[in-house]
This record gives structure tokens, sequence and C-alpha cells, in this order.
């Protein structure tokens, strides 16, 4: 990992660790504190002076997993225009036990899932918005929802990556894999990126219906939400 996200050797480093490796093998609610515990070799008292309760140790988590797909993007954007977060999270040298329990996250649900994806997605734009401004990234009438898009087919192929490694023979949790090792899976991802699928004029009628259909603004309707 970069030196801000390798997780300290300190009683609340080594539980977050611990914890993120447990919560990605057996989920947070098969994980109690007692195994946290004991993988990181510290008493549960310190895990709750720390971290609360088993809650607060997994909004940390959720947290420093963000963190780290956010702090990898922004140092590789410039360099390596790409816009799938998993791919980001295998730069890192500890990136398996997070991609695991981001799947695990994706599978159980909840509203802590659902905080963790907006914030990819707030992520998603900010790097378009971005990549728009350098060059490399073209404009959307639709950037939230394109950058929300985005993301779900991203982690879509995570929560699924038993059968993108079945059909593509891509293993997103193998560790040390070479980056030629990803190209059945990154080979069509750019071609649809770069080219397109459809033949020019193809969908000519549905654009124009899509054209007379006033797309809503997803970031004015979270905020009215909240009202």
């Amino acid at each position: 990992m970069s030196p801000k996200h390798s997780v300290s050797q300190d009683g609340a480093g080594r539980i977050l660790a611990a914890a993120i490796l447990l919560f990605g093998e057996h989920g947070v609610r098969g994980t109690t504190l007692k195994a946290v515990a004991a993988e990181a070799n510290v008493s549960q008292a310190l895990i709750v002076h720390h971290y609360g309760t088993k809650e607060g140790l997994r909004a940390a988590c959720d947290e420093y997993v963000a963190d780290a797909i956010r702090e990898r993007k922004e140092e590789t954007l410039a360099a390596e225009p790409q816009l799938d977060p998993l791919m980001a999270l295998r730069h890192l040298e500890h990136g398996r036990p997070l991609l695991r329990y981001l799947i695990r996250t994706l599978t159980e649900g909840g509203s802590h899932a659902s905080e963790l994806i907006d914030g990819m997605v707030d992520d998603a734009e900010h790097y378009m918005a971005q990549g728009e401004r350098d060059g490399v990234i073209k404009s959307s009438e639709a950037p939230r929802d394109r950058a929300a898009l985005l993301v779900i087919w991203s982690m879509g192929a995570l929560a699924l990556h038993e059968h993108v490694e079945r059909l593509l023979g891509v293993d997103f949790l193998a560790a040390d894999a070479p980056p030629e090792s990803l190209q059945r899976y990154l080979r069509p991802a750019i071609e649809l990126f770069m080219h397109g699928l459809m033949e020019e004029n193809s969908f000519d009628s549905l654009a124009g219906f899509l054209g007379d259909t006033e797309a809503p603004d997803a970031t004015k309707t979270n905020h009215d939400d909240k009202k």
C-alpha cells in the first residue's frame, strides 16, 4: 500500500487489518469481536476502546477501503487513465483482502453498502470530470448517471468474480497476478470505452427519444431527499 494506507502496526491498526480480513472472509454478521481480537492479538477491550462496537469497527473498515481506492485513483489518474475502482485496488500491496471485503459488503447489502457505493460514485464523477479537463474522457449530458453506471458495472463484475474467472479466466483475487493476466477482461472493456458497441445511426430513434426526455438531476434529488 502507499504510505498513507499501509495499516499501522499499533493496536488500532492491527485491529483494522484483522477486521478487514475476517469481515471479507466470513462477513460482518459471521465475525465476532472475539475472533477479530484473536486475529489481531489484542484484547476485546482494546477494540471497544478504539472503535466502540462492531458496527463502529465496520464503519472504520468502510472508510479505510474507500480512502484507499480514492488515494490510489488520485495517484494514477494522470498516468493511467482508467475508470475501474477494483483495478485500482489490485495495485495495492494488500489489495486482495480489500477486494474480498468489498465483495462481502456488496453481497450482504444494507445501508453501509449504499453509503460505500455512493462514495465511489462521487469519486468516479470527480475522476471523470478531471479526465474531461485533461482531454482523455468525453463530456456527458448526464455525468452523475454515467458515473453511477460505471461503478455499478465495476462492482457487478467484482460481485460476480467467480463467473469472471470461469468465463474469462481472470481472477480478481489472485495474489501477485501480472497485469497481462487481466487481458481478457481489459481488452473488451477498453474496446467498449474507446470505440463503443453499436454502429453509427443504429440507435437514432432511441437516442431521439432519450433526447426528448429530461433526465432527473440525481444530485438535486439526493439533496431533496435529505431535507
